[in-house]
């Protein structure tokens, strides 16, 4: 409501994003005005962009986008386990459609960074996936500065999770090809579950090593409950209910995937990771593993633009440091003694 107002937008620059000039970076040839950005599922349809600019986001991912409008069912399908700071969606993807999505995206002023999530709809059979991405991937191409394609829908009974490699070049390449006719480059990237096997997650990493994808998000939400101990009563009360789960629980997961993905591609590609962060600490573990960019989700849900103040201000001072500490430790330049004209008497004794 705030940013709707005028100069809503300049109040919350104000209050929320002070000065912070360590964490501008530059990935997929795009500046990045810091490496936090928003996870997909917050801004489903693109409705705020210019709101989350101005709350300091480097970026942030929009969608899931589907084709057609996509609602849920259920009046309650959202879940808080506050005691572990996590959260449950067993809901489908929530969406306007491309088309109201299109309209929102054209509507923003900020220059922020905009990837554009894109997903099937829930009711769109396996074998016709490939057709529902690049219906998508055509109409948006020319608006989003970058693509995730989710292979990470999970948040239902009817889970959509591809991970042979048949399937997921079947969707990839009409990708691939239409870009190539195109005069400016988006890069593509995969979101992928964290319910992988490791020998799946290094498929997905050659694959993203033998063909023109640019990245990996890693993870999606979980299907499992692990890491809930201090919810047991709110699971208790909801039973065997579906759903993905994100949140502290999925930290120490985000973690393994990166730092394989890092090692099987050699530090070569960027990886954004999602799931499990809540501190500044947490994003500088994600770095450091080897992503490039960090998404929050589940702890701006909990802590909102408090939070997100804390940790970009966190983040850019650890950054200063760690800069400072580098050029310390860069060795001295070796500057060659100038030599003095010899005087009269030293020529004399040479002579």
């Amino acid at each position: 409501m705030l940013s709707r107002m005028p100069l809503g937008l300049s109040y919350l620059r104000y209050r929320y994003t002070p000065e912070a000039n360590y964490l501008e970076q530059e990935t997929f040839g795009m500046r990045f005005s810091s490496p936090i950005g928003l996870a997909a599922g917050f801004d489903c349809n693109g409705e705020m962009i210019d709101t989350f600019d101005a709350l300091g986001f480097g970026f942030i991912e929009v969608g899931s986008i589907t084709p057609k409008p996509q609602h849920s069912k259920h009046s309650t399908s959202f879940y808080e386990f506050k005691g572990n700071h996590a959260l449950l969606n067993s809901s489908p993807i929530e969406s306007a459609g491309v088309e109201k999505v299109i309209e929102n995206i054209k509507a923003r002023h900020s220059r922020i960074v905009v990837g554009c999530n894109i997903a099937k709809n829930a009711n769109t059979p396996a074998e016709d996936a490939p057709k529902e991405y690049l219906r998508l991937f055509r109409p948006l191409y020319q608006y989003a500065d970058f693509f995730t394609v989710n292979l990470c829908c999970n948040s239902t009974d009817d889970i959509y999770v591809p991970a042979e490699r048949d399937e997921i070049m079947a969707i990839l390449t009409p990708l691939f090809e239409f870009r190539r006719g195109q005069n400016q480059y988006r890069p593509i990237l995969l979101k992928i579950s964290p319910d992988l096997s490791d020998e799946q997650v290094d498929l997905m990493t050659d694959i993203m090593l033998d063909t023109p994808l640019d990245g990996v998000v890693a993870a999606g939400g979980t299907i499992g409950r692990h890491g809930l101990e201090n919810s047991k009563k709110e699971m208790h009360s909801l039973g065997r209910i579906p759903g993905a789960l994100s949140g502290t629980p999925l930290k120490e997961r985000t973690l393994q995937i990166i730092r394989q993905i890092h090692a099987r591609s050699k530090g070569t590609y960027p990886i954004i990771a999602c799931g499990g962060i809540t501190t500044a600490d947490d994003v500088m573990e994600m770095l450091d593993a080897g992503a490039t960019l960090v998404e929050l989700y589940s702890e701006y849900y909990y802590g909102g633009n408090k939070s997100m103040r804390n940790i970009r201000l966190g983040v850019n001072e650890r950054l200063r440091k760690a800069q400072q500490t580098t050029a310390k430790q860069q060795p001295e330049p070796q500057h060659e003694e100038a030599h003095a004209e010899p005087s009269s008497e030293e020529k004399a004794t040479q002579n």
